[in-house]
């Protein structure tokens, strides 16, 4: 029996008192599901594939209160007080937007960040190991990945000298991100054009600048405003412009965009699911540290490396977790 074998083996040997416990108690647990976009199969699949393989079955045991905010963030305050109002038994959030709205609706019922990008710095959570309140969750947040990422692009496209970095200045966090970006930019020698959007209708506007900037690549510095629903029309944008496109997501490239480096998503929302299971036994938020995923995937989209006349090096090919042809 190989090493993987054994360990989802012994995985499902712990996990089936869980699951028998889960499904003896008779409750019907309301998990209430809090997004700034309409809730994606690439986060309700393994979200509520997870939770089943815990004993927390939708329709049986288990009933998602889903409240999306349609791209809208402002409404995401009042869909939150709903969720409050229902009394579910968990909050799950999709993103910072999200978190901090749940965090002002309530400080009693769990909330389950899926994910945060800083909770520390944005102040949801007083630490990661330890975090103090009624939120715990995923955070994604290493300062490692966007300067990973230039170093990426600048071995994808070798002439790279002058990128445009779209992102969302209405998100404290994403200052320190560019931050850390330019930097990794100086070190580099490249020329940085910053690209900034407050809210999903001014992307067209971003879109203008950016063909204005003619710069040689295109960098998204994720979150909840570019959102993966988001993403894929940015995505096409950079493809009609001829540039490429990268982001701290390892779904970006699956979304139309060149290289997608980040987290696994499905890893993200496989985590949040065992912290609700564990919040459904009992055990309180307070408690749970925040967890981190353990896995960076490189994604390369080779049919978009095409579109735009792109060669990728073996060498960089080689690198890759995945690529999508």
């Amino acid at each position: 029996m190989d090493r993987r074998a054994f360990v989802t083996g012994l995985g499902a040997v712990l996990a089936t008192p869980f699951a028998v416990q889960a499904q003896q108690t008779g409750k019907l647990y309301h998990i209430g599901i809090l997004t700034n976009y309409p809730l994606a199969p690439f986060f309700r699949d393994p979200f509520v594939a997870a939770l089943r393989d815990l004993g927390y079955v939708e329709g049986q045991n288990v009933v998602l209160d889903v409240r999306s905010a349609n791209n809208l963030a402002e409404r995401l305050p009042a869909l939150a007080a709903e969720l409050v109002r229902l009394n579910v038994d968990v909050i799950v959030t999709g993103g910072d937007a999200e978190v901090a709205a749940a965090k002002q609706a309530t400080t009693t019922i769990p909330i389950v960040m899926a994910p945060s990008g800083d909770p520390v710095r944005a102040g949801y959570v007083a630490s990661l190991a330890r975090p103090g309140g009624n939120i715990t969750g995923v955070s994604f947040r290493s300062p490692d990945v966007n300067p990973k990422l230039l170093e990426i692009l600048k071995v994808a496209v070798p002439t790279l000298s002058r990128v445009a970095i779209l992102w969302n200045s209405a998100n404290p966090v994403k200052i320190s991100d560019l931050e850390e970006t330019r930097r990794a930019a100086r070190a580099l020698q490249l020329a940085i054009v910053s690209i900034e959007v407050k809210a999903i209708s001014e992307l067209e506007d971003a879109f203008t600048a950016i063909s204005r900037a003619r710069p040689d690549a295109l960098f998204i510095l994720v979150d909840q405003l570019l959102s993966p629903v988001i993403r894929p029309r940015i995505a096409q944008f950079a493809m009609r412009q001829g540039i490429p496109s990268v982001a701290a997501s390892s779904g970006y490239a699956a979304a139309g965009g060149l290289i997608g480096y980040g987290p696994s998503q499905q890893m993200i929302y496989e985590i949040a699911a065992g912290q609700v299971a564990k919040i459904l036994r009992g055990v309180n938020p307070r408690d749970l540290p925040v967890e981190q995923p353990s896995r960076l995937e490189l994604i390369i989209n080779l049919k978009t490396a095409k579109a735009i006349g792109l060669t990728i090096l073996q060498s960089l090919l080689l690198r890759a977790d995945q690529l999508i042809e």
